[in-house]
């Protein structure tokens, strides 16, 4: 246990972590550093959570001590005690504070879901002002459900940590402004690229070898089925589960309904709309509606999955080569969530609009589209209009990968690098 705290804790020496990438979570971390409520960070497993507490605690360094700091990180085997008895984690507090000889503050509390009762700690904790700060993270959207919220209503705030946004990747690379862009055009391109095949996981961003990318992202894989979707949901039929999420991966950005999936696998509706909340509980995969001004009608349309991360397609889809319109769709998709666009549905009546979002009571309408050419430019371009004239959308953008080699295009087009400029526009042309 000793050693275990130990290793887990290099902060107790007061030297801040280095290596890590700047996160722009942390600024909205850091505005509630000072209040009581417990922050919980949910997100897929390997997002950059633990990375989140690494940037947290080097910002706590500044003024504090080391040592008024413990981190914890479930996952660990030598807390396997703990997973059925979260009352052990007391036992954890006293070890700790037994080496530092100081009384812990700040509590870091990591993939926190293999504990059982672990709500009941953390309640109690908070309410007996234990600490000055709790910090947790889990890799299960239930986490923050049924009987996980009621114990801690009113006594947290959370937030979603994603894979690196494109943004964050060509910060990085201290590529920070359009003219920057411009000078490192060529790789800006090398790292779209990169993104859109191997995704943006930060460890696997960080590889420069194509095998080990392969490598990390298949152990990922194997573990969120395997530990956060069938030992979490106990499932037992792990072969259609398997088939279904292969299936699934290799068919993202195609409308689909129950029924449809289910015969191809050979099970039922129940089962595949309960594998999908599975999924989508785990954080792999994203499910979007139809959009239709009728709630009944939207409900009640196919769907439409994305997939998290475009690694996570590279290594799990079962097709030998993934349709680059599709990857790029995904790729696209993940951009707008992870700039806070969370309604976002598709359109397909009288005309196809690959996204229709809902911000701020406004809807916009994006085409996505790998590259604009001769070939496509009529179906691309009529598609967003009609779309946009059928639903009374005056906002409408077709994002490419690369900047088109056509000239005068009616609509605004965006390259994926400067996927962020619609957030600034559209924040410039509601606010008229």
């Amino acid at each position: 246990m000793e050693v275990t705290l130990i290793n887990q804790n290099k902060h107790w020496s007061n030297k801040i972590y280095s290596g890590l990438i700047k996160r722009q979570l942390l600024q909205k971390l850091l505005l509630h550093k000072n209040s009581k409520e417990v922050q919980i960070l949910l997100g897929i497993r390997r997002s950059g959570k633990s990375t989140m507490f690494k940037l947290f605690i080097n910002e706590i360094l500044k003024t504090k001590s080391g040592k008024s700091i413990l981190y914890i990180n479930f996952d660990d085997p030598n807390y396997y005690e703990t997973w059925k008895n979260a009352s052990l984690i007391y036992h954890i507090i006293e070890q700790a504070e037994k080496i530092t000889s100081e009384k812990i503050q700040y509590l870091f509390l990591d993939e926190v879901q293999n504990v059982e009762a672990w709500e009941k700690f953390v309640k109690s904790s908070y309410d007996a002002a234990l600490f000055k700060k709790i910090f947790v993270t889990g890799s299960n959207s239930t986490l923050l459900t049924g009987n996980y919220a009621k114990m801690l209503s009113g006594r947290y705030i959370s937030h979603f940590v994603y894979p690196l946004s494109f943004d964050e990747i060509k910060k990085s690379k201290k590529i920070n402004n359009r003219l920057s862009i411009l000078q490192n055009r060529s790789k800006v391109i090398a790292l779209t690229d990169n993104m859109l095949q191997f995704g943006s996981f930060p460890e696997v961003f960080k590889q420069n070898v194509k095998q080990i990318k392969e490598d990390i992202l298949m152990s990922y894989f194997e573990t969120i089925l395997l530990k956060d979707c069938i030992a979490t949901k106990n499932i037992r039929d792990v072969r259609t589960f398997k088939e279904f999420s292969v299936y699934l991966i290799s068919n993202l950005a195609t409308p689909y309904s129950y029924n449809s999936i289910a015969k191809v696998i050979g099970s039922n509706d129940g089962t595949i709309k309960d594998y999908f909340s599975v999924l989508s509980d785990a954080f792999l995969i994203f499910e979007i509606d139809q959009f239709s001004f009728k709630y009944k009608e939207q409900i009640k349309s196919r769907k439409k999955a994305y997939c998290i991360d475009n690694g996570l397609i590279h290594i799990a889809s079962e097709r030998f080569s993934a349709n680059k319109g599709q990857l790029f769709e995904n790729m696209v998709f993940n951009e707008l969530i992870k700039l806070g666009y969370n309604q976002i549905y598709y359109y397909n009546d009288n005309a196809e609009c690959d996204f229709i979002i809902k911000h701020n009571q406004k809807l916009i309408a994006l085409q996505v589209c790998f590259e604009i050419n001769a070939q496509n430019i009529e179906r691309e371009i009529g598609g967003l209009n009609k779309a946009m004239k059928h639903l009374n959308i005056s906002c409408g953008y077709i994002i490419t990968m690369d900047v088109p080699k056509i000239k005068n295009i009616r609509n605004e087009v965006i390259c994926f690098w400067e996927i962020e400029k619609i957030t600034k526009d559209t924040n410039k042309y509601f606010a008229n």
